[in-house]
């Protein structure tokens, strides 16, 4: 599955899901388009990497006109590299927007029923995954890096959505961009943290040399979501690797750490 460049080229978005569900606003930024400088540039959109405030602001302030969004209305959180995966409502709208210290507190998954909130989270490697229904106006997105994906964010967001009364064969979602095997070598410490069920799986892994392990953490995501009762025919795959495609976006193995971020957006527009 590609996603594809808006005109300003500030973000993605997918013209499957686009046209599937024309009131769903679903984007993962690009770092192209804004005004940061240095390691952020230019479309940085992380308030919490050393960037100057104002110019971070000004960048979110951007991809949200761009998409047809007010800022206000979107919430961010204090990511961790955990599994907890909070409930947000209207009254969270514009936690975050401004001051990384508003945030939703060590949060690494958002979901909502409400229209017109955007919920959002930063990436540089780490993958963003999208989940939608559209009949209980469900919305969420998580962010799994290799921690939250051994430890199943995918599956919490999907057992909180269950237990909210949303149908899950009737829950789409979607895979962003991300680090792909290609890129991201790892060791056995990760290896042996995967889950039982899944860590088998032809294609998760590859070993290439002592200690080496090249990790599939989108494919291992899919696996994941299949277990937790996703449909395999409603889950979309990114083939876009975050390393690779240094023409796009920010990537902090690449980069070594020393780069921004860009953000996955969803939320239900209001009718």
């Amino acid at each position: 599955m590609q996603m594809v460049a808006d005109q300003s080229n500030i973000f993605l978005e997918s013209p499957l899901w686009k046209k599937r569900f024309p009131n769903l606003t679903a984007i993962f930024t690009t770092k192209n388009g804004g005004i940061s400088s240095g390691h952020f540039s230019t479309l940085n959109t992380g308030l919490h990497v050393q960037d100057h405030q104002e110019d971070v602001i000004h960048n979110r302030r951007a991809v949200a006109k761009s998409s047809g969004w007010d800022l206000n209305k979107w919430i961010f959180a204090d990511q961790i590299h955990g599994t907890r995966v909070v409930k947000v409502t209207a009254r969270h709208a514009g936690m975050g927007t401004e001051s990384y210290n508003e945030a939703v507190k060590a949060a690494d998954g958002l979901w909502t029923f409400d229209q017109g909130l955007g919920l959002s989270l930063g990436f540089a490697d780490c993958v963003p995954i999208y989940f939608a229904e559209p009949e209980t106006g469900f919305a969420g997105v998580a962010h799994a890096g290799w921690k939250g994906s051994v430890q199943n964010i995918a599956g919490e967001m999907i057992r909180q959505a269950d237990e909210a009364g949303v149908c899950i064969d009737k829950i789409h979602v979607m895979v962003g961009p991300s680090i792909g095997k290609c890129c991201y070598t790892v060791d056995h410490k990760v290896i042996s943290q995967l889950p039982g069920e899944v860590s088998q799986s032809p294609g998760i892994y590859e070993q290439t040399g002592t200690d080496q392990y090249k990790l599939d953490l989108p494919e291992l995501n899919r696996k994941l979501l299949q277990s937790a009762g996703v449909k395999d025919e409603h889950i979309l795959l990114s083939e876009m690797c975050t390393s690779c495609h240094e023409d796009l976006f920010f990537s902090h193995r690449r980069d070594q750490g020393k780069t921004g971020r860009m953000s996955a957006v969803i939320g239900w527009r209001e009718e």
